[in-house]
């Protein structure tokens, strides 16, 4: 049986195959030694005595490991408009990890109804505009795009703290709240020592239970990889006069003329400057 993970407590696992059945499952010894198994993989299963056996770990297309989750399809980035403000720096990047991942990132705008104020709407209407899939929400709503959204894929949720991530999927999906709850009841607050890690069904897509990165951190990415992962320089990748251009201070760089044509947001490459200058700065203290 081919089928995902979508769950793990300590060494039990919990299968799901494509008509919706669950397994609990164990993992091979074998398995064990090759790879650590993660929710959202896919896995090989054989019955053995009455139980699912994991025998082999198919091909990942990403990881997370913060939360540990694999074969991502999408991050929705949740950023309110107040309480905390909306913060551009932060879409960025966290976007720019998220693609350098091979994930998508979606921003979803909550408390539209606090009210918005033309900088922020100039913001938000950037990213609109832009590549980057943009749904806006207001109090008690789950805007009706968002159902859709996580239709057959694997989402994982990140933003700033009190953005309301908890509360968007809360009305999307109630049981989702009530699962988790439960969970952390079975488990005991600030219990560490049980390895807990789910995927939710909320519609007919699977969200991790953990929203979000507990850390924003760029020391796994080199200089090329962050270019890559901003999804508006795209086009314009291949295109500059030198093929190792980090659209910096070079001449004929065609990230830096679409900048100034105004086909680039230049917030979007203020904040790529500045974790660029990052990545430079950690690579000079190896040097």
């Amino acid at each position: 049986m081919i089928a995902r993970i979508i769950k793990i407590i300590s060494k039990n696992y919990t299968l799901l195959d494509d008509e919706g059945n669950r397994y609990e499952a164990l993992v091979m010894g074998k398995v064990r030694l090759q790879e650590t198994p993660l929710t959202g993989d896919l896995v090989e299963a054989d019955l053995i005595d009455g139980k699912y056996a994991i025998q082999k770990i198919l091909p990942r297309r990403n990881r997370l490991y913060r939360p540990s989750v694999a074969n991502v399809d999408q991050a929705l980035i949740v950023m309110s408009i107040k309480d905390p403000d909306f913060s551009a720096v932060l879409v960025d990047r966290l976007s720019f990890l998220i693609a350098n991942e091979d994930i998508e990132p979606v921003l979803i705008v909550t408390k539209t109804d606090l009210g918005i104020s033309p900088e922020t709407e100039k913001l938000i209407r950037e990213y609109e505009e832009g590549p980057m899939k943009v749904i806006r929400t207001a109090k008690d709503t789950a805007n009706e795009e968002i159902l859709p959204l996580l239709e057959n894929k694997i989402s994982v949720l990140t933003g700033q703290s009190g953005a309301g991530k908890s509360t968007l999927l809360n009305t999307i999906e109630p049981s989702f709240h009530l699962a988790t709850q439960e969970i952390s009841k079975a488990l005991g607050r600030g219990k560490h020592t049980t390895r807990h890690n789910e995927l939710h069904q909320v519609g007919s897509g699977l969200v991790a239970d953990t929203p979000g990165f507990s850390s924003i951190s760029f020391d796994r990415m080199s200089v090329s990889d962050l270019a890559q992962s901003v999804i508006e320089f795209r086009p314009y990748l291949g295109h500059c006069q030198f093929n190792d251009c980090v659209h910096q201070n070079e001449p004929n760089c065609r990230v830096k003329e679409a900048v100034e044509a105004g086909k680039i947001p230049r917030t979007r490459y203020d904040n790529y400057i500045s974790v660029l200058k990052m990545i430079q700065s950690r690579r000079e203290k190896y040097l």
